[in-house]
């Protein structure tokens, strides 16, 4: 019997030891580096995660309800019960939000302060030095607004000199493309230099770094690379502009935005397409509103052998005359294009004021040639094939 005890007493006193280890640390005050919390884990527990839980749940629970009770009435637009949810929404987030406070407050009392300051001292240490420059946590999150408010400078600055100053001025489109788009860019880097020299990062000490880091990165953004420079030369050459209607690759679309990478296109069929700029320099566009955003259309349709060319003339030049698309001056023509099998190849060429009416007018034309050769006795013939069969 003594020699059972000698064997389980040093079993039960290691498990009272782990036993009293989790209880102290579920009941001792905390600790966070350097930083000594004035509650323990099981007070966290019970005085902030749980109300803290118990607080969203009932927000998330007024909120459906309060839904359903908006969203119930019948005689009320769906406009309007949008807009009640809506206010109604943003006055309980409030009161969650005073709610929180008030939270926080009880729960962290009068050492709050030693708390945040503890925080912002972590924030603040720096993990990149180098030379007057330091890098920390709330270096980084500063630059976040630094960039936001950049780019909001730079289009709002492309859109005052757009609307106020290239509007008044007797240059073609190409160009004031170009110049709103160096406008643009050079707010955003002057406004992007001196905000983050304002918040303590000194860009002459880290030139350096970047010229090292540029060299490695450029062997494997070699295509970024040349993206960006064939971004630059399609500003400054203009070979397209935002609005243009272009054939790329067999797609044909309007070019929706311009970017320094790449170039956003909308095809006829409302798909988008990312074209890096590279392949817009480096192969052949079809840009339909270069300098002029007339356009030839041909609609082409054939007659049989027997029918009146000189009718056929007649009734297309006729169609091209009463058409909405088709421009006045200069004046459609019609051309006999080829002698084929089935018949005769005729052509009528219009010309339109805008490209991207092409196949609207294509199709009002050919509806109208249909109709004007049935109502006049032209024909129009099918494919026919002669086969003879010797005995």
């Amino acid at each position: 019997m003594h020699d059972i005890n000698n064997k389980f007493i040093p079993y039960y006193a290691e498990k009272r030891s782990v036993v009293d280890s989790i209880m102290n640390w579920i009941t001792l005050p905390l600790r966070v580096g350097n930083i000594e919390l004035s509650f323990s884990p099981l007070q966290a527990l019970l005085r902030f995660i749980l109300p803290l839980v118990g607080i969203l749940f009932a927000y998330k629970l007024i909120l459906f309800f309060s839904k359903k009770l908006i969203y119930k009435p019948e005689k009320l637009k769906e406009e309007t019960k949008g807009i009640i949810y809506h206010y109604t929404r943003l006055f309980f987030r409030l009161v969650l939000l005073l709610v929180l406070a008030i939270l926080i407050g009880n729960f962290f009392e009068t050492e709050i302060q030693k708390y945040l300051l503890g925080i912002w001292n972590v924030l603040k240490q720096p993990f990149f030095s180098s030379g007057g420059t330091s890098i920390s946590i709330v270096t980084l999150i500063l630059a976040v607004p630094v960039f936001y408010i950049a780019s909001w400078m730079a289009r709002a600055t492309k859109n005052f000199v757009d609307s106020s100053l290239l509007n008044r001025i007797t240059i073609d489109e190409s160009t004031k493309f170009s110049i709103s788009t160096l406008v643009r860019y050079t707010v955003l880097a002057i406004v992007v230099i001196v905000g983050l020299s304002l918040i303590g990062i000194n860009l002459s000490s880290l030139a350096v770094i970047f010229g090292v880091l540029g060299i490695g990165v450029g062997f494997g953004l070699q295509d970024t690379v040349a993206n960006f420079f064939a971004g630059l030369v399609i500003i400054f050459e203009r070979p397209l502009k935002e609005g243009d209607r272009v054939l790329v690759a067999g797609l044909e679309g309007d070019v929706v935005q311009i970017r320094l990478r790449s170039t956003i296109i909308n095809t006829l069929t409302n798909e988008t397409i990312v074209v890096p700029n590279s392949k817009l320099v480096g192969n052949n566009i079809h840009n339909y509103s270069y300098k002029d955003r007339r356009i030839i259309i041909v609609n082409k349709v054939q007659v049989s052998y027997g029918a009146d060319l000189e009718l056929v003339e007649k009734l297309l030049l006729e169609i091209a005359e009463k058409s909405d698309y088709v421009l006045k001056r200069p004046e459609p023509g019609v051309r006999i294009a080829e002698f084929q099998d089935s018949g005769i190849l005729v052509e009528l060429w219009s010309w339109i004021p805008d490209s991207v009416k092409k196949l609207d007018a294509l199709s009002a034309i050919n509806m109208e040639i249909w109709r004007s050769f049935k109502e006049n006795g032209v024909v129009i013939p099918f494919p026919q094939l002669d086969v003879h069969m010797d005995k």
